[in-house]
């Protein structure tokens, strides 16, 4: 089959693996009907992740039919379509049973696929821990709805969760890549009195416009005065950075009002200082880490129900044979793109 793999530090190539087959009794391999492509694979691809295993199959973020299953997963059977968590999580460790499943204690817990183990971006993926990691996808559900389910949806879904929103509160969302539109979606469902999206780049400021014409949005340039202007107490009550640029940590917590919210999605290619002399009085709470995965029912569930529509997110489709071409256009930010599918 053939696989996009990591070969070294700034280079991808496609190359041609043998089919994935079951090594423990929990696994089960799934054929890949898309796949898509995620900022943290260029993360990969440009050294900023070292526990990246040069040889493994990139990709982390796919839906597909369950091919084959271990003797002792019980959640899922043979031609299940599912979704594919982008955490490897065994279920049975503290951090687990208290839904912390980004710290799962395994050798292979949280983000494995496509950086510690062979990923999606193929034509069949083994996924450890199948009953953790697997969710059935309703009938009523396209795999493109689903798509996102594992990954950058997971995170915006959790974001919002641990952010403690509320129908009085301004929110301010740094970021509208794929993860900060995934995370407006999630926002949005818990109703705040204002949302502001911050972002730079022009495709992207026109996308939130066109389809979430009743969110406010601004530039890095102008939005702490924007959101002064825009905000009942001197700043958003919560802030959710996902940029994850060289300033945005910054304007993150300037942006926030005393005693607000401040949640970081972002993974950052520089470590980023805590200024505490600056920030003292503003008695601020900051939430922090990777995502943790085990939403993915209840976010599949909010699809089924027409509550959550990421599709418009797929801006570009491309075959697996043409995965370098998607990858140039993603890298650049080429024609407005947000989001490629990738057909197996």
């Amino acid at each position: 089959m053939i696989a996009y793999t990591y070969k070294e530090h700034g280079k991808f190539e496609l190359t041609d693996k043998p089919k994935p087959e079951i090594i423990d009794s929990r696994d089960a391999v799934v054929r890949v009907t898309l796949s898509s492509i995620c900022s943290s694979d260029l993360h990969i691809k440009h050294g900023s992740v070292p526990r990246a295993v040069p040889g493994i199959t990139v990709g982390h973020e796919m839906v597909g039919v369950v091919e084959t299953v271990g003797a002792d997963v019980k959640n899922v059977k043979v031609g299940d379509r599912v979704t594919v968590n982008v955490e490897t999580f065994c279920g049975e460790c503290f951090f687990c049973k208290n839904g912390f499943v980004n710290n799962c204690t395994d050798k292979n817990g949280g983000w494995a696929l496509g950086c510690r183990i062979d990923g999606g971006q193929t034509e069949f993926v083994r996924v450890p821990y199948a009953d953790m990691g697997l969710n059935k996808i309703p009938d009523t559900v396209t795999d493109e709805q689903a798509l996102f389910v594992g990954d950058v949806l997971a995170t915006g879904f959790w974001a919002t969760r641990i952010s403690e929103i509320t129908p009085d509160d301004t929110v301010l969302i740094i970021g509208a890549g794929p993860t900060g539109i995934c995370t407006l979606l999630c926002v949005m469902l818990k109703n705040p009195k204002r949302i502001i999206v911050c972002e730079k780049d022009k495709n992207r400021i026109d996308f939130v416009k066109s389809h979430y014409p009743y969110v406010l949005v601004c530039e890095p340039e102008n939005c702490k005065d924007f959101v002064l202007q825009n905000s009942d107490h001197g700043g958003a009550d919560v802030v959710l950075e996902v940029a994850g640029a060289e300033d945005t940590f910054r304007l993150a917590w300037e942006c926030a009002r005393p005693n607000a919210i401040v949640t970081v999605v972002a993974l950052y290619d520089k470590p980023q200082s805590l200024p505490l002399p600056d920030m003292y009085g503003k008695n601020l709470i900051f939430k922090t880490g990777g995502v943790d995965g085990c939403d993915c029912d209840e976010i599949l569930s909010l699809i089924e129900k027409g509550k959550i529509d990421t599709t418009p997110l797929i801006t570009h489709r491309f075959a697996l044979k043409d995965i370098k071409k998607a990858y140039e256009i993603f890298e650049n930010k080429l024609d407005g793109v947000i989001k490629i599918a990738i057909t197996a």
